[in-house]
This record gives structure tokens, C-alpha cells and sequence, in this order.
């Protein structure tokens, strides 16, 4: 097994031409942060792009900020936090969920994977701030799409095509976001003592209002134990992040507050208490726990989700939370459930959605689709789509759908806010 460790671009395109030119599939990699996520892979070779760092700019008048694909999410962070700014679509960190420590993260994988955060009611996803990449196809042929500004794309936007491609369609060089100004202060109301159907009625009623709620979720009974250290409580919690400047803040939560007031006790949580408690929603913390037992992540309408989620109570030994108003409601379960078949018959009587399957054993993730199947129509137009970027096939070959021909379109449906 050889692992290539490029450090420049042109590296990267060589690397994809020998493979090309073999026919030999390569996995492709950041720090591996995500390794875990999708179908096991059976590749000799691998492409580490942990030596492709380093911000190639950045200038925070403009709101933009351009870093080669292996950078560290965690390091760019810090960068942006020294000048008041942020990613705001809030990019999910994988690593306490599937074992790993936090912080291991490429740039290039949030958008290869399309994260996002509790903040997506309002912000989006990766996706919706990528400005512009570089990249090289499985034809080993290097390409641009986008730029540096907004307005700067013209044809077909690749840029937004990559965004939960996984590794399958191309390997991103550089990559180039759009930043937003960090909120001077935030603060969560909690709602304690919620059923789920109660915590979506408050939750649809919040985020109806004129407050402005960035970020709406619940945690039921015991789970709210699982987040900040223990600091909230085991009672169920149904948490309404409000931010923005100081004054505007304090006036929205005393509206929420007199909108709210019937519905439960009610516990105000300001400052870096509330960003842990919103971070370690966001990291899937709850279900952090260093087990094996398998962890879904379902997306489906908001006002749907908990009448699923009791039936699938009914049928097997599940732990959920919900995020995104209720719309992602994260599962944990046995193992030895009959997991898929049930959960997305289910997800299908109540409306709709998708399901991933994030963290479980090789074995399991060998045996299940753990990303949602596409219909016909869908799934010939991602055979085509594979076609042109990656005729080959050895770009991250399996990880999404069986099979060497293995391509799904990129799963940004798959995570669409509610």
C-alpha cells in the first residue's frame, strides 16, 4: 500500500494522472477526521493531503478567505476568531462522534462533506459560502470554478457540485469561502421539562416570531445531561439561541420570554455556557460516548420527525435528539436492529426525508446503504455525472453506493434545512 503525501498542486495532478493512467483507485484524505463516515473502502493507495496547508488569503474588509484543501478547520477558526469573524453556517466537527479528538478537520472536508451547524435555520450550509475551488477530476484534468467575490460565477457552479461529493467526483486543491462577522453576544433560552411534540410546537412558535432564533433543538429527558459537562440537568431542555448586538439581544429574549412564558420553567444561559452547550450539539456530543452502537442522522420535516420517531420507539431501542427546529433528529440504536429497512420505511410514512448512517461498524456499514438510496432517475443522472469527473472510477471508489461504479449526486438534499 503506498500513501502519497503532496504538498503542492501539482503534485496532487500528478499523482491523479499515474492513478488515472493505472486504473488504480486511490482514497482520497484529509486528517481522516471522517474516515469513518460511508462505505469501507478497498483501495491499495491513498492520497493524504495533510501537507497541502496554508491560508493563501485573506482579507477580512472583503468577508474572504481562500486556504489550500488540507488546512485545519481548527487553525482558520482561530484565525477568523482573532478578527471577529466566523464561518457562519457553523461546521459540524465529527471527531468526538466517531472517536477521534476535535479539531482534526480539513477545510477541504467541509465542503467535500457540505457540513453545518445548528445555525443552519439561518446560515445555510457549506454550500451556500463557498466562493470558488480548485480541484482535479479522475481524469486527472485540473480545473477552477468560481472566484474570490459573490458575484463571480458564470456556466455550471462546481463549486456548489462538490459540496457533499465526498471525495467521489474530484480532489479539491484550494478552496475559497466567504466569512461573515462573529455575533457580539449570544444567548439560549431553555425550555425545561418539554415533551417532544410540545418542544416542536415551542420551537415552531419561536422561530415564527419576530425574535430572530438562529438555533432551535431539544433534547429530551437525560440526553440534556449528555451536553456541557452536565451542566443543564437531566429534565428535558428545548434550547432558542438568540445573537446579535447586545441591546437587540436582550430585547428578543424578553420577547421570547413573554411569547413562552406558559409553556415551561423557563432558564436563560448567556456567554461561552450557552457556545458549549451549542458546540457540543453540533459535535453529535450525546451520543459521543466511545460505543459501537450505530448513530443516524435524519433529515425530514420538522413537524414530522417526533411522530417518527415514536413509532420507531415502538419497534426498537432508540435514543434521539432534535436540532434544526426537529427537522435532524440525530438516532442512536443496536446494533442488531433491523435499522435501515425500518427507519427509512418509517421515514417514508411520515412525509419523507433522508437518513445517513454516520458512525456504526465496518461490517455494518459494508451490509447497509448508509447513504439515503436514490430513485432511478436520480441515480442514472449520478452514473453520468460520475462519467465525466471520474470515468475511471478511482476517486474514494464504494464510499457512497455500492459497486465500482459507485456515485451518488452529492448529498446536499440529504442534509436540506427545514
Amino acid at each position: 500500500m503506498t500513501t502519497f503525501t503532496p504538498s503542492t498542486s501539482a503534485e496532487v495532478l500528478s499523482t491523479i494522472q499515474w492513478a488515472a493512467a493505472e486504473e488504480t483507485p486511490v482514497e482520497i484524505l484529509g486528517h481522516g477526521s471522517k474516515r469513518g463516515i460511508g462505505r469501507p473502502l478497498q483501495t491499495e493507495h491513498t492520497l493524504d493531503l495533510s501537507k497541502l496547508t496554508g491560508v493563501t488569503l485573506y482579507e477580512p474588509a472583503e468577508l474572504v478567505l481562500s486556504a489550500r484543501a488540507g488546512t485545519p478547520l481548527a487553525e482558520i477558526e482561530r484565525l477568523l476568531a482573532e478578527n471577529g469573524q466566523q464561518f457562519a453556517f457553523e461546521p459540524m466537527d465529527y471527531g468526538p462522534l466517531l472517536g477521534s479528538e476535535r479539531g482534526k478537520g480539513t477545510l477541504g472536508g467541509v465542503l467535500a462533506s457540505n457540513l453545518s451547524g445548528p445555525r443552519r435555520l439561518k446560515a445555510g450550509a457549506a454550500r451556500d459560502h463557498i466562493l470558488g475551488i480548485s480541484a482535479v477530476s479522475g481524469r486527472g484534468e485540473a480545473f477552477k470554478s468560481g472566484g474570490r467575490v459573490v458575484k463571480n460565477v458564470t456556466g455550471y457552479d462546481l463549486s456548489k457540485l462538490m459540496a457533499g461529493s465526498w471525495g467521489t467526483l474530484a480532489v479539491l486543491t484550494d478552496v475559497t469561502f466567504k466569512v461573515l462577522p462573529a455575533a457580539e453576544t449570544e444567548v439560549t433560552l431553555a425550555i425545561r421539562g418539554l415533551l417532544d411534540d410540545a418542544a416542536v410546537a415551542a420551537m415552531a412558535l419561536a422561530l415564527g416570531s419576530s425574535a430572530e432564533v438562529s438555533s432551535a433543538a431539544h433534547l429530551p429527558e437525560r440526553i440534556a445531561a449528555r451536553v456541557a459537562a452536565g451542566r443543564l440537568g437531566s429534565d428535558a431542555a428545548t434550547l432558542l439561541r438568540v445573537e446579535g448586538f447586545g441591546p437587540s439581544v436582550v430585547y428578543r429574549i424578553e420577547a421570547l420570554k413573554q411569547l413562552l412564558g406558559k409553556a415551561g420553567p423557563l432558564q436563560e444561559i448567556a456567554g461561552e455556557a450557552s457556545k458549549t452547550i451549542w458546540r457540543d450539539i453540533r459535535d453529535c456530543v450525546p451520543f459521543a460516548d466511545g460505543g459501537a452502537r450505530p448513530v443516524w442522522r435524519v433529515s425530514m420535516a420538522p413537524s414530522q420527525a417526533h411522530h417518527m420517531v415514536m413509532a420507531l420507539r415502538m419497534q426498537a431501542a432508540v435514543d434521539a435528539f432534535y436540532d434544526w427546529q426537529g427537522g435532524l433528529v440525530w438516532l442512536s440504536m443496536r446494533e442488531d436492529d433491523p435499522e435501515a429497512e425500518l427507519l427509512r420505511g418509517l421515514i417514508r410514512k411520515f412525509g419523507g426525508g433522508h437518513a445517513t448512517l454516520v458512525r456504526a461498524s465496518a461490517s455494518l456499514r459494508a451490509a447497509l446503504p448508509v447513504f439515503e438510496p436514490q430513485p432511478p432517475h436520480l441515480a442514472a443522472l449520478s452514473a453520468r455525472l460520475k462519467a465525466e469527473f471520474d470515468p475511471k472510477h478511482i476517486l474514494n471508489p464504494g464510499r457512497m453506493a455500492p459497486g465500482s461504479s459507485s456515485a451518488t449526486l452529492p448529498q446536499t438534499t440529504e442534509e436540506a434545512a427545514p
